[in-house]
């Protein structure tokens, strides 16, 4: 997943949301954006697929869709739902694999690398603090522990 984005925000994107050289994409929900960073893998493999399939898979020069699915329009939501139950398979994995699983793998794994909370709440597009707070819960105890000293509300 581009970076705990809800599937229709991904879906949703358009070619002229990515800035490739400052490694962002402008992620719009309703009436509000947010600037998603790219990590340098997904850098990477965003710009390969800019460069390498896109060009391919559009039919028209006009199609604004930054993915496309194989007709060259854009992708959709059962489109984006097939891609990770090939994924899913290829790696044999055999645990239930879901889009909001993997936003939920993002989240949890920025926290567990000292991510600030308020800054995870603001790339997942949270717009109150207590529906980031929830991954809380998974965390040990350990990091709980310094949550609770550094969270002036914890």
């Amino acid at each position: 997943m581009l970076h705990g984005m809800r599937v229709t925000e991904i879906i949703s994107l358009n070619i002229d949301d990515v800035n490739l050289e400052e490694a962002y994409v402008i992620c719009k929900s309703g009436n509000r954006q947010r600037i998603i960073p790219l990590g340098s893998m997904s850098l990477k493999a965003l710009k390969q697929y800019i460069e390498e399939a896109r060009g391919i898979l559009i039919k028209n020069e006009d199609e604004r869709a930054l993915f496309v699915n194989i007709n060259g329009g854009r992708l959709t939501r059962q489109g984006f739902w097939k891609i990770i139950k090939f994924y899913k398979e290829q790696a044999h994995i055999t645990k239930d694999i879901t889009p909001h699983v993997l936003r939920h793998s993002f989240a949890t794994h920025l926290l567990q690398n000292g991510a600030d909370l308020r800054a995870i709440q603001t790339m997942l597009g949270h717009s109150d603090i207590s529906s980031t707070q929830v991954y809380m819960q998974f965390q040990d105890e350990g990091l709980k522990n310094i949550y609770r000293k550094a969270h002036p509300r914890a």
